[in-house]
């Protein structure tokens, strides 16, 4: 056997220098093999109190002893490393001294499947394959799956940043197109990437374009007819989602039913992934706001993802002494650089039953991830999703941000909880999302070629039978206050609702078949309908010249009847936004703000720019990220928390 005779032990026994006959492995599941709280005592490594509490503390909790006292500061990463080994009777695999896995052996068993397993086979010892395992206690529970693909296994022990690195020396490019493939291709739109998309796109515009110059009259009416039925399809879903939210009672919660998976494991692990880019001013205050979660530090399991030549953001990272609980996972680097890319590759190394997602400058309310694993645990399988609610902490800034925070609060106050309860595909927004890991891995986690990922995987898990929850818990984030930045991201989300539809239009029979009839009605007017109407709102916008006494070009083709209809429902429409928004501002720290609600007058017409740029970018890099900076009023969002708590 090639490099097993370097097996090297973690103070316990010797190398032998036959590897064949004293490779001192782990074999086979051993009755006699010792508890770890036995060994930890006898090592002298832990206090026997701490130990009890330690014990205690796992039999309500889905954690490991040995991570419950690293979290509590009772033993070292060392420390407990050593006490496997001699718990286990095995040895201790360093990669870099004893030699690199059998890239074949990873195959077999797939690179996925390792890492999920924390399994990585190592080398053959003859009839017998070493089994590099950062898990020993999980090594156990597959032992008959690792038997099944390589006959008789061995368990040595590794850590799980060596299996790591390991992985990525040895799949590295596996792995890069596994993240960017993951989501089946009927379901992604990676195929797009051929230019004859841009080029039907361009064709659709031109004979727009064509047929405003043959007939401007007729073009004029066909258009104005288009987005006047969109308006009054998007009013009537602000309409119903505004009774359906104002009927609904939360002092009068659903009984409850109970997902039996999370119960049986009590409080589960999540792991919470965080994508950060070109973002090194963020990293000390993210931390700080991170830290002040109060799930158990021995069930937290906090990723910090970033891209592996993002020097400076790993830079910042480097300066600060992370807790156990806190992970840096570097993303290889590859041309296609986005954040659902990013968030397929950190999963692979997440060990939560629970996965939930935040934006490097998020301050979730400290109690968030309690209310989740409630929420979560009393709710049928068929729950997927927990959506918390997005705020911004410096709402007050300019009069942009207070229309954005107005926009917000209608979206995640209003709209989405209210198509919740409609029965309706519920677009899911990019942060303060929570998943149920398994039909997250079963779904192929997020498109990584698509810039709105979020709306996508809302619409992807509605199509498979599963439902996201609405919660009122709450986070605040950075609103966008400048006009350019906000005209690019802005310019990014209806691209990528653009791109959303058309994925999942390709076949609108097994749309309509998997949505059934209300809630592919609820997908085309949310995602064609909100797209149509920035893309047609200045033909909306002579509306206004007919009210001031200017005239209309249709009106002597129309009549006066027709044109009051135009009108009617325009002003309607108008109406509408604001007294939804008025309904969403209802808390006592916005209230403030329904007196700046006739500025979104002024506000919604920059989408109409970012709508152009959004079809521009369509035909020209319908991948491109436009990357929203953020850190500028941090100071801002931690004088708030200390002013006020959430509410």
């Amino acid at each position: 056997m090639n490099g097993a005779s370097a097996v090297r032990h973690y103070g316990v026994g010797r190398r032998s220098e036959d590897p064949g006959l004293e490779l001192r492995v782990s074999r086979k599941s051993d009755p006699t093999r010792p508890a770890l709280e036995r060994v930890l005592l006898d090592m002298g490594l832990v206090r026997h109190d701490d130990l009890l509490r330690a014990l205690e503390v796992q039999s309500r909790q889905a954690g490991h002893l040995g991570d419950i006292l690293i979290a509590r500061g009772q033993i070292s990463q060392a420390d407990l490393t050593a006490a496997l080994v001699a718990q286990h009777r095995t040895s201790y695999l360093d990669f870099r001294v004893d030699g690199m896995p059998d890239p074949a052996l990873i195959d077999r068993l797939g690179v996925q499947r390792c890492l999920q397993l924390q399994c990585l086979p190592w080398q053959r010892a003859g009839d017998v394959t070493v089994i590099a395992s950062a898990s020993p206690a999980q090594f156990e529970e597959v032992r008959a799956e690792l038997t099944s693909v390589f006959g008789r296994v061995a368990m040595a022990i590794t850590s799980d940043a060596a299996l790591r690195d390991a992985v990525l020396h040895t799949r590295r490019t596996r792995l890069r197109l596994w993240v960017e493939t993951c989501v089946s291709e009927r379901e992604s739109c990676r195929m797009m990437q051929g230019r004859w998309f841009g080029i039907v796109l361009g064709l659709v515009l031109a004979l727009i374009a064509a047929g405003a110059v043959l007939d401007p009259r007729m073009a004029l009416l066909v258009l104005t007819c288009i987005a006047t039925l969109f308006l009054i399809a998007s009013s009537s879903l602000k309409i119903a989602a505004a009774f359906a939210v104002h009927r609904h009672d939360p002092s009068a919660p659903a009984p409850p039913r109970r997902d039996l998976a999370l119960v049986r494991r009590r409080q589960p692990i999540v792991s919470v992934l965080v994508p950060l880019y070109n973002e090194p001013r963020v990293v000390p205050r993210l931390i700080n706001r991170l830290s002040r979660l109060t799930w158990p530090r021995e069930l937290l399991d906090i990723l910090l993802v970033v891209e592996e030549h993002d020097h400076v953001t790993r830079e910042a990272l480097a300066r600060h002494d992370l807790p156990r609980w806190m992970r840096v996972i570097p993303v290889p680097d590859a041309p296609l650089k986005t954040k659902p890319r990013a968030l397929n590759y950190a999963m692979l190394f997440a060990r939560g039953a629970i996965i939930g997602v935040y934006d490097a400058e998020d301050a979730p309310e400290p109690n968030q991830i309690h209310r989740v694993v409630r929420c979560f645990q009393d709710a049928p399988p068929s729950l997927a999703c927990v959506q918390g609610v997005l705020d911004f902490y410096n709402a007050r800034t300019n009069w942009l941000s207070r229309c954005f925070t107005i926009e917000y609060a209608t979206w995640f106050r209003v709209i989405l909880p209210g198509m919740q309860r409609l029965g309706l595909a519920v677009p899911l927004g990019g942060t303060t999302l929570f998943f149920r890991r398994d039909i997250l891995e079963r779904l192929g986690g997020w498109d990584a070629h698509n810039v709105t990922e979020d709306a996508d995987l809302g619409i992807r898990l509605a199509r498979h039978g599963y439902y996201t929850q609405l919660i009122d818990t709450v986070t605040l984030e950075e609103a966008n206050c400048r006009a350019v930045p906000w005209v690019k991201q802005r310019s990014r989300w209806l691209k990528g609702y653009a791109v959303t539809w058309l994925v999942h239009m390709r076949d609108p029979r097994a749309l309509w078949a998997q949505l059934g009839v209300w809630r592919f009605l609820g997908f085309q007017v949310l995602f064609l309908g909100t797209l149509v109407q920035f893309m047609l709102a200045p033909l909306l916008w002579t509306f206004w010249l007919m009210m001031l006494g200017l005239g209309h070009p249709l009106q002597d083709s129309l009549g006066a009847a027709m044109m009051i209809g135009f009108v009617t429902v325009f002003l309607s429409s108008e109406t509408v936004t604001v007294v939804v928004g008025f309904l969403a501002l209802r808390s006592r720290t916005h209230r403030s703000l329904r007196f700046w609600l006739p500025a979104l007058h002024g506000y919604f017409p920059l989408a109409v720019l970012a709508v152009y740029k959004a079809l521009w970018e369509l035909i020209t890099a319908p991948f491109y990220w436009d990357k929203t900076a953020h850190g500028d009023d941090f100071a801002t969002c931690d004088a708030i928390q200390v002013a006020r708590p959430f509410s």
